[in-house]
């Protein structure tokens, strides 16, 4: 992994984080950043891994590596995972880049069977969920923003073997999840 040092624009405010208008009034590319953050650049299989009982995900990027704004998620989902209950965020926006297979997705009251190529956007506040009911892996990209649901992934992970759905429950619970029935 390599996090190279990238020049930072000379008229940031340093109290702010932000940039002034530029001649013509409108902010500069720099006055939309308002947190400092590295540049990242991983390679193939690079990156934290995190085995999620017979699924794993890799962690692209962090909520801390985007200053917040979003995180994204290589999961290998197993044959037959059951995915979570069906949930709602209230904050987070929950996307969905199936890569190989076929992920079957709730969106509000109606399912959906996903192949490679599909994308899927669950807004706040719509009740989703997500599993792979096939006999092969499903591999998608999970991208969410704001970031930081993946640091319910790492808590999982760190359960060992197949989580208790109880304890993911828990666990979610403080990270913008809000299971529904």
């Amino acid at each position: 992994m390599t996090r190279p040092a990238g020049p930072r624009s000379p008229d940031v405010d340093p109290q702010l984080g932000l940039a002034g208008l530029g001649t013509d009034g409108v902010p500069s590319l720099a006055a939309c950043q308002t947190r400092s953050m590295d540049s990242v650049l991983l390679g193939p299989g690079e990156g934290e891994t995190l085995a999620l009982g017979g699924s794993h995900a890799r962690l692209i990027a962090q909520g801390a590596d985007a200053g917040g704004r979003v995180s994204i998620t290589d999961i290998v989902l197993a044959a037959g995972f059951p995915g979570p209950r069906p949930h709602v965020h209230r904050e987070m926006t929950d996307m969905f880049f199936v890569l190989e297979g076929t992920l079957t997705v709730r969106l509000g009251d109606e399912e959906h069977e996903a192949g490679p190529g599909s994308f899927v956007l669950a807004p706040p506040g719509v009740v989703h969920t997500f599993a792979n009911r096939s006999d092969a892996p499903t591999r998608i990209l999970n991208v969410q923003s704001p970031g930081g649901l993946e640091q319910y992934l790492k808590e999982v992970a760190a359960e060992g073997g197949v989580p208790d759905p109880g304890r993911m429950a828990e666990i979610a619970a403080k990270y913008d999840f809000v299971p529904v029935d």
